[in-house]
């Protein structure tokens, strides 16, 4: 029998022992989401704004260094090249996938250690604050705080309305109750 600790006889707050689920299970345990629009409006903001660094990375788009400048810049702060690579890959490859929703809390674990990672090799010297006028020299780290912050909660929540998460999500726990 599953303890839970609770505020109140019939309100459960936290179960102490977690049955184990079967493989397709936990698979749905992290597809699910909630039908909210909130994570639907973080998804997409936070999507939206990473992709375009993405395509500096990958392209060289919007003043952006390309593939190779990329590389060079991050072996130049110390970065080996597997985790740029794998830098590059979350801020394109996976900015695609939070945007439409698909292995969102994944996805979001990626930015934000993208993120983190930008904050303390690069950002954290420059202060808090982005270099609106130019005056300063770098770009400071409230930013990344932003996005830290909006992907954590998309871990925490899920993709929200209109995911594929929550639509794979639906269709395992549907087969699921049909013994498949």
């Amino acid at each position: 029998m599953n303890q839970v600790i609770s505020s109140s006889p019939d309100q459960p707050i936290l179960p102490l022992r977690v049955r184990r689920l079967h493989p397709a299970g936990r698979l749905a345990a992290f597809l699910s989401t909630t039908d909210s629009a909130v994570p639907t409006l973080l998804r997409v903001a936070l999507g939206g704004v990473i992709l375009g660094h993405g395509l500096q990375k990958v392209f060289g788009w919007f003043g952006g260094y390309g593939l190779a400048g990329t590389m060079g810049f991050f072996a130049s702060v110390g970065m080996p090249s597997v985790l740029g690579v794998l830098v590059i890959i979350s801020d394109f490859v996976g900015s695609l996938a939070i945007i439409a929703g698909f292995l969102t809390r994944f996805s979001a674990a990626a930015a934000f250690a993208v993120m983190l990672g930008a904050t303390v090799l690069v950002h954290l010297p420059n202060g808090f604050f982005m270099n609106w006028g130019g005056a300063a020299r770098g770009e400071g780290y409230e930013f990344h705080v932003l996005a830290m912050a909006m992907a954590a909660s998309l871990v925490l929540s899920g993709g929200g309305r209109a995911s594929l998460d929550g639509w794979l999500g639906g269709k395992l726990e549907k087969g699921r109750k049909l013994g498949r």
